[in-house]
């Protein structure tokens, strides 16, 4: 099955850009594309996308909105934030909406389609500089509901970068199961996204981020 990608940009040469990119590779199927926030939300919520490629400042709903909205409505979606320039307040801005993680608009076609296939796997990637300056500024719960044993193992793999997958593998458990856990997770975390939960397992030192692990951006 190939993985279904929603494009939003509100630059038309952009996405005819990336749809060419995209088509290359057999394994990525776009499925739809939108010009700004309010038509993301709307084609999101039609073709439940796998992985929506957002941009962030577009006009009627900027990105960071859209996200929001996307991940309240559609939590099965994965979201990777589209920047041209790397703010720090618009990459805080889009994680914490709910984006699995960002990339800058100029990176190479292999990259992306590698990202965005980590995305739809369910795979986390930071980069120990991301991370710190993510930690700095998005604030997970300090009394979040308590982890189920099995919840707290996949929190661990999860942030350690694993895929669904692989987690499944790990814990002999179906694919199915590893994503009703990291629900739960996200629900009693209070957090919108995998990315976040990450951040929250690296605080209270479930794992710990040393030497250098790929990373969106």
């Amino acid at each position: 099955m190939a993985i279904r990608i929603l494009l939003v940009d509100d630059h038309s040469v952009v996405r005819q850009g990336l749809r060419m990119f995209l088509s290359l590779d057999a394994e990525l199927d776009v499925t739809g594309e939108a010009a700004d926030g309010v038509e993301a939300v709307e084609m999101a919520r039609q073709l439940k996308p796998d992985v929506v490629l957002m941009d962030l400042l577009m006009p009627r709903m900027d990105g960071i909105t859209a996200i929001a909205a996307i991940r309240r409505e559609l939590p099965d979606t994965e979201v990777i934030a589209l920047t041209s320039v790397l703010e720090d307040e618009k990459v805080v801005g889009a994680i914490k909406a709910g984006a699995i993680g960002y990339l800058l608009k100029d990176t190479q076609a292999d990259e992306l389609c590698r990202a965005i296939k980590a995305a739809a796997a369910g795979q986390v990637q930071l980069s120990p500089q991301a991370a710190a300056r993510l930690m700095r500024e998005v604030r997970a719960p300090d009394s979040p509901e308590q982890l189920t044993g099995r919840e707290t193992d996949v929190l661990r793999m999860l942030a350690q970068g694993l895929s669904n997958k692989e987690i499944a593998q790990a814990l002999i458990i179906g694919e199915k199961t590893v994503k009703t856990h990291v629900s739960n997770i996200l629900a009693k975390l209070g957090v919108p996204s995998r990315t976040q939960a990450a951040l929250y397992a690296v605080r209270i030192g479930l794992v710990s981020l040393s030497g250098e692990s790929a990373h969106y951006g």
